[in-house]
């Protein structure tokens, strides 16, 4: 099961004793501020967290895998995350001893924005 905005809301107020109103809006005030700086193509690092960073990809050529017909693909930017050591070590250390479960790996009907990159 994905965390989402309203997890991390009550999360805050559970832990900081914040009220939800001020806790949906730090997070609020949070996100606001990262989609900003990478909508201006800036990077983000976060200490301990990693690295958020816009790309500039230029046009090329791609194929329709169906009909093998050429067509071209935009120029566009893509955000890329590269997580820090601390980080990795510590998905990877959660891990530790424990099979890894396929069925809990990406692929769910409600992941709808994984499949479009």
């Amino acid at each position: 099961m994905a965390m989402t905005k309203a997890d991390i809301v009550e999360a805050l107020y559970e832990k900081v004793g914040f009220s939800k109103k001020e806790a949906a809006d730090l997070v609020e005030m949070v996100f606001d501020t990262l989609k900003d700086t990478l909508a201006k193509g800036q990077k983000i690092k976060i200490s301990g967290f990693g690295n958020f960073v816009v790309r500039e990809k230029r046009s090329r050529v791609g194929r329709n895998p169906q009909t093998g017909q050429s067509i071209e693909i935009s120029a566009r930017r893509v955000l890329t995350f590269r997580p820090s050591q601390v980080l990795r070590t510590e998905v990877n250390s959660s891990l530790a001893g424990k099979p890894i479960d396929p069925d809990s790996q990406h692929h769910h009907e409600d992941d709808e924005d994984d499949d479009n990159e």
